[in-house]
């Protein structure tokens, strides 16, 4: 893989978060571009809100598409490429879910054919309008929607495993419908690679799409185990950009670091700048990597209420556009460049996930294992145990050694 990785940042507007798109002002999308350009970034990721753009079943706004369109063109102007999330979905602890699909039209997500079909339409709709650009990354299919399929999500739309594959391979078809060629792929929260009973799982990520995509947050436990400064906590992008490659049948297959932030209390302000550089510099020592995209570019408001509180920190830039220490830090590391690519990783760790995928959480022996590897200087990737004597895989990925997590915790 060339040493070029892609650095960007997902894009939160400063005025009026994702509810913009109620209220669409192009000069004001264009000063956040403009501010988030500054940074040496060069690309973002766009959220469109779900019930915003497909109100009806049968309803996709065409003056929302133009808008979208338009917020694309913007950023191009900019120097900025654009990938496209669709179903929005769920953002910043809220569910963005179109009338269509709750209460008395209540039907699963997932598996209710017309809503698939729907669903399908308005991928293929919002990828056909942006097709021509050449700014165009692709689209990805949502912002973590495997959190509606099981707990902790108070009213999951409980599906299968079987189901969700067939779900994620339906919609990825609709969006290379509508746009050919281009790289399309979809998302997950880490319940896909820690919970056992998620039905979004490690093979659909690893193996659907035409990259893997990663979100790696440290208030999902690893912060709180291990403290701000913790190897488990600075390496826990690297651990699931390397997770991941596991379940890859293609042994060079990319992982985009999709989403990763610095969410207080647990890394306090002061600490994000110290926090962005190791984590960022840690995903950099991992080969295959696509890009790396920062949650996210603006600070929410205080003027709008109900977030969490994290939510309202979590800019690269203030909600009026001025550059914070954690910007700062991306930016020289965007402009000072990864000088070449890592080396491969030769020691693999083996993943037994028989006993269910929370061996790999935060806890289990996997992940505390992978940490303790790295703490003692190890660069360490994963291999399925199924894999574990497939000396033709091993080769493939460049490891010469597999330990378990038992002898790498001896």
């Amino acid at each position: 893989m060339s040493a070029a990785v892609r650095f960007g940042v997902n894009y939160t507007p400063s005025q009026g978060w994702f509810h913009h798109w109620l209220d669409f002002d192009l000069d004001a999308v264009r000063a956040d571009l403009d501010s988030i350009a500054v940074l040496g970034l060069d690309h973002i990721r766009v959220f469109p809100l779900w019930p915003y753009f497909q109100p009806n079943r049968t309803l996709i706004r065409p003056r929302a598409v133009e808008q979208l369109v338009a917020l694309a063109d913007a950023a191009a102007e900019r120097g900025l490429d654009v990938n496209v999330d669709g179903l929005q979905g769920h953002l910043s602890s809220f569910d963005f879910l179109p009338a269509w699909t709750r209460t008395w039209h209540r039907r699963n997500l997932f598996t209710d054919p017309e809503v698939v079909e729907g669903e399908a339409e308005y991928l293929r709709t919002l990828a056909a309008a942006l097709a021509d650009r050449p700014n165009f990354i692709g689209m990805t299919l949502g912002n973590e929607v495997n959190q509606f399929a099981a707990g902790p999500h108070p009213d999951p739309d409980r599906i299968t495993p079987e189901q969700a594959g067939a779900w994620l391979g339906r919609l990825l078809t609709a969006c290379a419908e509508g746009a050919p060629g281009k790289l399309h792929l979809h998302a997950s929260y880490d319940a896909a690679w820690y919970q056992d009973d998620q039905p979004f799982t490690p093979e659909h990520s690893a193996r659907l799409g035409a990259v893997t995509a990663v979100h790696s947050w440290v208030f999902n436990g690893t912060a709180q185990r291990h403290g701000r400064t913790g190897v488990a906590t600075e390496h826990h992008a690297a651990y699931l950009i390397e997770l991941a490659k596991a379940w890859a049948d293609d042994p060079h297959r990319p992982v985009w670091l999709q989403e990763v932030g610095a969410p207080a209390p647990l890394i306090p302000a002061e600490h994000a700048a110290a926090f962005t550089e190791a984590t960022v510099a840690n995903a950099l020592d991992c080969p295959d990597v696509w890009g790396v995209t920062w949650w996210c570019s603006h600070d929410v408001s205080r003027d709008l209420a109900d977030f969490p509180e994290l939510e309202y920190s979590l800019g690269l830039l203030t909600n009026d556009r001025q550059t914070k220490p954690a910007g700062e830090t991306l930016a020289r590391i965007v402009k000072e460049g990864r000088p070449q690519a890592p080396a491969a990783r030769t020691t693999a760790l083996v993943v037994d996930t028989v006993p269910g995928r929370s061996v790999c959480a935060p806890g289990g022996p996997v992940f505390e294992a992978f940490a303790r590897l790295t703490a003692d200087g190890v660069r360490p990737t994963t291999v399925l145990a199924s894999r574990a004597d497939d000396k033709e895989h091993l080769v493939a990925r460049g490891i010469s050694e597999v330990v378990t997590p038992g002898q790498a915790m001896a």
